[in-house]
Protein backbone atom coordinates (compact mmCIF):
# COMPACT_ATOMS: atom_id res chain seq x y z
CA UNK A 1 0.00 0.00 0.00
CA UNK A 2 2.80 2.40 0.94
CA UNK A 3 4.52 1.67 -2.36
CA UNK A 4 1.31 2.39 -4.23
CA UNK A 5 0.83 5.72 -2.43
CA UNK A 6 4.44 6.64 -3.12
CA UNK A 7 4.00 5.92 -6.83
CA UNK A 8 0.82 8.02 -6.98
CA UNK A 9 2.49 10.92 -5.17
CA UNK A 10 5.52 10.69 -7.45
CA UNK A 11 3.22 10.83 -10.49
CA UNK A 12 1.38 13.88 -9.10
CA UNK A 13 4.59 15.73 -8.31
CA UNK A 14 5.99 14.86 -11.73
CA UNK A 15 2.84 16.18 -13.40
CA UNK A 16 3.00 19.39 -11.40
CA UNK A 17 6.64 19.79 -12.29
CA UNK A 18 5.88 19.39 -16.00
CA UNK A 19 3.05 21.93 -15.63
CA UNK A 20 5.37 24.39 -13.89
CA UNK A 21 8.00 24.02 -16.61
CA UNK A 22 5.50 24.37 -19.45
CA UNK A 23 5.77 28.18 -19.51
CA UNK A 24 9.25 29.35 -20.43
CA UNK A 25 10.51 32.79 -19.46
CA UNK A 26 12.77 34.07 -22.23
CA UNK A 27 14.47 37.22 -23.57
CA UNK A 28 15.54 38.47 -26.98
CA UNK A 29 17.29 41.68 -28.06
CA UNK A 30 15.68 44.12 -30.49
CA UNK A 31 17.49 45.76 -33.40
CA UNK A 32 18.02 48.87 -31.25
CA UNK A 33 19.50 46.91 -28.36
CA UNK A 34 16.56 46.53 -25.93
CA UNK A 35 16.13 43.24 -24.09
CA UNK A 36 12.50 42.16 -24.38
CA UNK A 37 11.03 39.55 -22.05
CA UNK A 38 8.33 37.11 -23.12
CA UNK A 39 6.53 34.01 -21.90
CA UNK A 40 6.41 31.01 -24.25
CA UNK A 41 4.19 27.95 -23.80
CA UNK A 42 2.75 25.18 -25.93
CA UNK A 43 3.18 24.10 -29.53
CA UNK A 44 1.39 24.62 -32.81
CA UNK A 45 0.17 27.74 -34.58
CA UNK A 46 1.51 30.89 -32.92
CA UNK A 47 -0.54 33.49 -31.07
CA UNK A 48 1.09 36.55 -29.50
CA UNK A 49 -0.53 38.48 -26.63
CA UNK A 50 0.41 42.13 -26.02
CA UNK A 51 -0.78 43.81 -22.80
CA UNK A 52 -1.92 47.39 -22.35
CA UNK A 53 -0.47 50.45 -20.64
CA UNK A 54 2.14 49.54 -17.96
CA UNK A 55 0.76 46.00 -17.61
CA UNK A 56 2.88 42.81 -17.55
CA UNK A 57 2.76 39.82 -19.88
CA UNK A 58 1.39 37.58 -17.12
CA UNK A 59 -1.93 39.43 -17.04
CA UNK A 60 -2.78 36.99 -19.86
CA UNK A 61 -2.17 34.01 -17.54
CA UNK A 62 -5.64 32.49 -17.91
CA UNK A 63 -5.32 32.64 -21.69
CA UNK A 64 -1.83 31.10 -21.60
CA UNK A 65 -3.00 28.26 -19.35
CA UNK A 66 -5.88 27.30 -21.62
CA UNK A 67 -4.73 28.10 -25.14
CA UNK A 68 -1.20 26.71 -24.77
CA UNK A 69 -2.82 23.26 -24.73
CA UNK A 70 -3.43 23.68 -28.48
CA UNK A 71 -1.35 26.63 -29.67
CA UNK A 72 2.11 28.08 -29.22
CA UNK A 73 1.17 30.91 -26.91
CA UNK A 74 3.46 33.91 -26.48
CA UNK A 75 2.89 36.83 -24.09
CA UNK A 76 5.29 39.75 -24.33
CA UNK A 77 6.41 42.41 -21.89
CA UNK A 78 6.61 45.50 -24.14
CA UNK A 79 9.71 47.60 -23.74
CA UNK A 80 9.85 49.29 -20.32
CA UNK A 81 7.09 47.02 -18.99
CA UNK A 82 7.27 43.84 -16.92
CA UNK A 83 10.71 42.26 -17.02
CA UNK A 84 11.81 43.97 -20.24
CA UNK A 85 14.54 46.61 -20.19
CA UNK A 86 13.46 49.98 -18.84
CA UNK A 87 14.70 52.30 -21.55
CA UNK A 88 14.52 56.05 -22.03
CA UNK A 89 13.77 55.82 -25.76
CA UNK A 90 11.59 54.04 -28.29
CA UNK A 91 8.12 54.35 -26.75
CA UNK A 92 6.33 55.39 -29.93
CA UNK A 93 3.69 52.96 -31.23
CA UNK A 94 5.71 52.57 -34.43
CA UNK A 95 8.79 51.35 -32.54
CA UNK A 96 6.94 49.13 -30.08
CA UNK A 97 5.08 47.47 -32.96
CA UNK A 98 8.45 46.85 -34.62
CA UNK A 99 9.50 45.05 -31.44
CA UNK A 100 6.55 42.66 -31.84
CA UNK A 101 7.47 41.93 -35.45
CA UNK A 102 11.07 41.28 -34.47
CA UNK A 103 9.90 38.94 -31.70
CA UNK A 104 7.74 36.95 -34.13
CA UNK A 105 10.64 36.79 -36.60
CA UNK A 106 13.05 35.76 -33.84
CA UNK A 107 10.74 32.89 -32.86
CA UNK A 108 10.16 31.84 -36.46
CA UNK A 109 6.38 32.16 -36.11
CA UNK A 110 4.52 31.59 -39.37
CA UNK A 111 1.45 33.78 -39.78
CA UNK A 112 0.91 34.36 -36.04
CA UNK A 113 -2.29 35.88 -34.72
CA UNK A 114 -1.46 39.12 -32.90
CA UNK A 115 -3.67 39.96 -29.93
CA UNK A 116 -3.46 43.44 -28.41
CA UNK A 117 -5.33 44.90 -25.48
CA UNK A 118 -6.08 48.58 -24.82
CA UNK A 119 -3.06 50.71 -25.82
CA UNK A 120 -1.70 47.77 -27.83
CA UNK A 121 -4.65 48.07 -30.25
CA UNK A 122 -3.19 51.25 -31.69
CA UNK A 123 0.27 49.68 -31.73
CA UNK A 124 -0.97 46.74 -33.77
CA UNK A 125 -2.63 49.09 -36.25
CA UNK A 126 0.76 50.78 -36.61
CA UNK A 127 2.23 47.31 -37.18
CA UNK A 128 -0.12 46.83 -40.15
CA UNK A 129 0.56 50.34 -41.44
CA UNK A 130 4.33 49.74 -41.44
CA UNK A 131 4.67 46.06 -42.31
CA UNK A 132 1.39 45.07 -43.93
CA UNK A 133 -0.27 41.73 -43.27
CA UNK A 134 1.95 39.37 -45.27
CA UNK A 135 3.47 37.84 -42.13
CA UNK A 136 0.41 37.68 -39.87
CA UNK A 137 -2.63 35.45 -39.89
CA UNK A 138 -5.12 37.78 -38.19
CA UNK A 139 -5.52 40.53 -35.60
CA UNK A 140 -7.48 40.46 -32.37
CA UNK A 141 -8.05 43.86 -30.74
CA UNK A 142 -9.36 43.94 -27.18
CA UNK A 143 -11.17 47.01 -25.84
CA UNK A 144 -8.98 49.69 -27.37
CA UNK A 145 -9.72 53.29 -28.32
CA UNK A 146 -9.38 53.93 -32.04
CA UNK A 147 -11.30 57.18 -32.54
CA UNK A 148 -12.56 58.09 -35.97
CA UNK A 149 -11.54 61.71 -35.34
CA UNK A 150 -9.71 63.70 -32.64
CA UNK A 151 -11.74 63.91 -29.43
CA UNK A 152 -10.86 67.01 -27.41
CA UNK A 153 -12.98 65.92 -24.45
CA UNK A 154 -11.19 62.57 -24.25
CA UNK A 155 -7.82 64.29 -24.57
CA UNK A 156 -8.70 66.62 -21.70
CA UNK A 157 -9.77 63.68 -19.53
CA UNK A 158 -6.51 61.81 -20.11
CA UNK A 159 -4.51 64.99 -19.51
CA UNK A 160 -6.21 65.48 -16.15
CA UNK A 161 -5.44 61.88 -15.21
CA UNK A 162 -1.78 62.31 -16.15
CA UNK A 163 -1.56 65.41 -13.94
CA UNK A 164 -2.96 63.46 -10.96
CA UNK A 165 -0.75 60.52 -11.87
CA UNK A 166 2.41 62.61 -11.61
CA UNK A 167 1.31 64.14 -8.31
CA UNK A 168 0.51 60.83 -6.58
CA UNK A 169 1.69 57.86 -8.62
CA UNK A 170 0.91 55.20 -6.02
CA UNK A 171 -2.67 56.28 -5.43
CA UNK A 172 -3.55 56.75 -9.10
CA UNK A 173 -1.99 53.43 -10.07
CA UNK A 174 -4.00 51.63 -7.40
CA UNK A 175 -7.22 53.31 -8.60
CA UNK A 176 -6.37 52.55 -12.23
CA UNK A 177 -5.75 48.86 -11.60
CA UNK A 178 -8.90 48.41 -9.52
CA UNK A 179 -10.91 50.28 -12.14
CA UNK A 180 -10.01 47.75 -14.85
CA UNK A 181 -12.39 45.14 -13.40
CA UNK A 182 -16.09 44.77 -12.72
CA UNK A 183 -15.80 41.28 -11.25
CA UNK A 184 -14.21 40.78 -7.80
CA UNK A 185 -10.49 40.03 -7.95
CA UNK A 186 -8.29 38.72 -5.17
CA UNK A 187 -6.54 41.46 -3.19
CA UNK A 188 -3.10 39.87 -3.65
CA UNK A 189 -3.70 39.76 -7.43
CA UNK A 190 -4.61 43.47 -7.51
CA UNK A 191 -1.54 44.36 -5.44
CA UNK A 192 0.69 42.27 -7.68
CA UNK A 193 -0.65 44.03 -10.79
CA UNK A 194 -0.21 47.41 -9.11
CA UNK A 195 3.37 46.53 -8.25
CA UNK A 196 4.07 45.52 -11.84
CA UNK A 197 2.60 48.78 -13.12
CA UNK A 198 4.74 50.78 -10.71
CA UNK A 199 7.89 49.21 -12.16
CA UNK A 200 7.43 51.34 -15.26
CA UNK A 201 9.24 54.66 -14.70
CA UNK A 202 6.76 57.51 -14.22
CA UNK A 203 8.06 59.64 -17.09
CA UNK A 204 7.89 56.61 -19.39
CA UNK A 205 4.34 55.80 -18.31
CA UNK A 206 3.30 59.40 -19.07
CA UNK A 207 5.01 59.30 -22.47
CA UNK A 208 3.29 56.02 -23.32
CA UNK A 209 -0.16 57.36 -22.53
CA UNK A 210 0.52 60.62 -24.35
CA UNK A 211 1.64 58.67 -27.42
CA UNK A 212 -1.54 56.61 -27.23
CA UNK A 213 -3.92 59.58 -27.13
CA UNK A 214 -1.86 61.42 -29.76
CA UNK A 215 -2.48 58.52 -32.16
CA UNK A 216 -5.15 60.34 -34.15
CA UNK A 217 -5.13 58.51 -37.45
CA UNK A 218 -5.22 54.75 -38.07
CA UNK A 219 -6.63 55.06 -41.59
CA UNK A 220 -3.40 53.87 -43.26
CA UNK A 221 -3.36 50.73 -41.13
CA UNK A 222 -7.04 50.05 -41.80
CA UNK A 223 -6.47 50.55 -45.53
CA UNK A 224 -3.81 47.80 -45.49
CA UNK A 225 -5.85 45.44 -43.30
CA UNK A 226 -6.80 42.46 -45.47
CA UNK A 227 -6.69 39.73 -42.83
CA UNK A 228 -9.55 38.70 -40.53
CA UNK A 229 -9.98 40.82 -37.42
CA UNK A 230 -11.82 40.22 -34.16
CA UNK A 231 -12.70 43.17 -31.92
CA UNK A 232 -13.71 42.20 -28.37
CA UNK A 233 -15.02 45.04 -26.25
CA UNK A 234 -17.18 46.28 -23.41
CA UNK A 235 -19.83 49.01 -23.87
CA UNK A 236 -17.42 51.85 -23.13
CA UNK A 237 -15.67 51.34 -26.47
CA UNK A 238 -18.76 50.92 -28.63
CA UNK A 239 -17.61 53.90 -30.72
CA UNK A 240 -14.47 52.00 -31.71
CA UNK A 241 -16.55 48.93 -32.62
CA UNK A 242 -18.82 51.04 -34.83
CA UNK A 243 -15.83 52.77 -36.41
CA UNK A 244 -14.08 49.48 -37.25
CA UNK A 245 -17.28 48.05 -38.70
CA UNK A 246 -17.78 51.11 -40.89
CA UNK A 247 -14.24 50.80 -42.25
CA UNK A 248 -13.76 47.04 -42.49
CA UNK A 249 -17.27 45.65 -42.96
CA UNK A 250 -17.29 41.85 -43.00
CA UNK A 251 -13.53 41.68 -42.41
CA UNK A 252 -14.09 42.46 -38.72
CA UNK A 253 -16.08 40.36 -36.26
CA UNK A 254 -17.44 42.15 -33.18
CA UNK A 255 -17.97 40.54 -29.78
CA UNK A 256 -19.40 42.64 -26.94
CA UNK A 257 -18.95 41.76 -23.26
CA UNK A 258 -21.82 43.60 -21.58
CA UNK A 259 -21.05 43.14 -17.88
CA UNK A 260 -17.26 43.21 -17.75
CA UNK A 261 -14.60 45.81 -17.19
CA UNK A 262 -11.73 46.98 -19.35
CA UNK A 263 -9.74 43.82 -18.54
CA UNK A 264 -12.64 41.69 -19.74
CA UNK A 265 -10.40 38.69 -20.46
CA UNK A 266 -9.66 38.56 -16.72
CA UNK A 267 -13.22 39.33 -15.64
CA UNK A 268 -14.66 36.58 -17.85
CA UNK A 269 -11.77 34.38 -19.00
CA UNK A 270 -13.75 31.29 -19.94
CA UNK A 271 -16.01 33.17 -22.34
CA UNK A 272 -13.11 35.20 -23.73
CA UNK A 273 -11.11 32.03 -24.37
CA UNK A 274 -14.10 30.40 -26.11
CA UNK A 275 -14.64 33.44 -28.32
CA UNK A 276 -10.96 33.67 -29.16
CA UNK A 277 -10.59 29.98 -29.94
CA UNK A 278 -13.71 30.04 -32.09
CA UNK A 279 -12.15 32.86 -34.09
CA UNK A 280 -8.81 31.04 -34.35
CA UNK A 281 -10.53 27.90 -35.62
CA UNK A 282 -12.40 29.90 -38.24
CA UNK A 283 -9.19 31.15 -39.85
CA UNK A 284 -8.01 29.62 -43.13
CA UNK A 285 -5.24 27.04 -42.60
Amino acid sequence: MKTRVAVVLLWIFSALSVEAQAIKSEFFKTSDGVRIHYLDAGNGAGIVFVPGWTMPAWIWQKQIDELSKRYRTIAVDPRSQGESDKTYYGHLPEIRSRDYKELADHLGLKLPVLIGWSMACGELMKYVEQFGTEKIGALVLVDGLLPSKPDLEMFAGYSAFLNRFQQDRDKQTDLFVRGMFKKPQAEDYLKRLTGASLQVPTDTAVALMYNMIALKDVSNGLARMNRPMLYVYEPGTQDTADFLKSKLGDKVRLEKFENDGHALFVDEPERFNRVLEGFLQSLPH
